[in-house]
């Protein structure tokens, strides 16, 4: 493989953090989900087999502790059969380079996310300006350039498949970003939704750090589409998820997870769309 990769000159560790930062939940027997720093990443698969995936990257400069923790889940030198990305934000692929060589392994992305990954363009500047908290006033601070992976990174089938996940399909979700996915396994009804909606007030910095358990839709600072975002979460409430794990909070399921959602597709404009930003038309 091309070992030409490279961060974007503004790629840089952020001291930010939760009370769950460094923790892991079993969501279910082969699903792990694992917090790092203020974003979630997950392990897909039974733990000790091979063939697991990693959905995700984390935070930047946080590689060594996602390798410890596969380890610890699966063991020594049992490598995952690649990495599956939901979008190219900062925080979804901040230590990817680093696995990659550690592993020597495939990403999988959205064609639509591909320009964000290999060079070509960078992602809309943040909205410091958006309704929110404190986080989206740091957010110009977040790394925003495109990253290259060359040809480590390869398009997701177009029919909706996943090669390395069997009984997983993705699901294109654009809004946060142009080729947002989430991934969706139809026999538990299980989703990972990526940042398309999340389980807490993202821009909060009080939430962030304490991790308080509510419905929002994707984090506003970064969110440049809000007609798509609409329609990605109208979606994804239409599957009816017994289980979600987004990228930022905790995992909701059951009856909770199902009346949360049906609550932010019908108020969507007061729970989700800020009341003023550069992003809103």
């Amino acid at each position: 493989m091309n070992e030409e990769m490279s961060y974007g000159e503004d790629y840089h560790f952020l001291p930010v953090t939760s009370i769950k930062s460094g923790l892991g939940q079993e969501v279910l027997p082969d699903l792990f989900c694992q917090t790092i720093q203020i974003v979630n990443i997950c392990f897909v698969g039974q733990p000790g087999e091979k063939d697991w995936v990693l959905v995700d990257a984390g935070m930047p400069h946080s590689a060594d502790d996602i390798i410890s923790a596969a380890e610890e889940r699966f063991g020594l030198e049992n490598k995952p059969s690649g990495i599956v990305l939901t979008h190219g934000h900062f925080d979804h692929v901040g230590s990817i380079i680093e696995l990659i060589r550690h592993w020597d392994i495939p990403v999988y992305a959205h064609p639509l996310e591909l320009p964000y990954l290999t060079g070509q363009r960078n992602y809309p500047t943040p909205d410091a300006t958006v309704e929110g908290g404190l986080v989206a006033k740091l957010s110009p601070l977040f790394p925003n350039d495109a990253i290259q992976l060359s040809d480590h990174v390869i398009e997701l089938p177009s029919d909706g498949s996943i090669p390395i996940m069997a009984g997983w399909r993705w699901i294109h979700t654009p809004g946060h970003t142009p080729g947002h996915v989430s991934l969706f396994r139809e026999s538990d009804r299980t989703l990972l939704a990526g940042d398309a909606f999340v389980t807490v007030k993202q821009e909060s910095l009080w939430s962030v750090i304490t991790q308080e358990l509510e419905i929002s839709g994707p984090p506003r600072y970064l969110t440049t589409d809000w007609e798509s975002a609409r329609e990605s979460v109208e979606k994804l409430e239409a599957l009816k998820p017994k289980t979600a794990v987004t990228g930022h909070g905790m995992p909701m399921t059951g009856q909770f997870l199902s009346e949360s959602l049906q609550r932010l597709v019908q108020e969507f404009d007061q729970i989700a769309i800020p009341d003023y930003g550069k992003y809103i038309q």
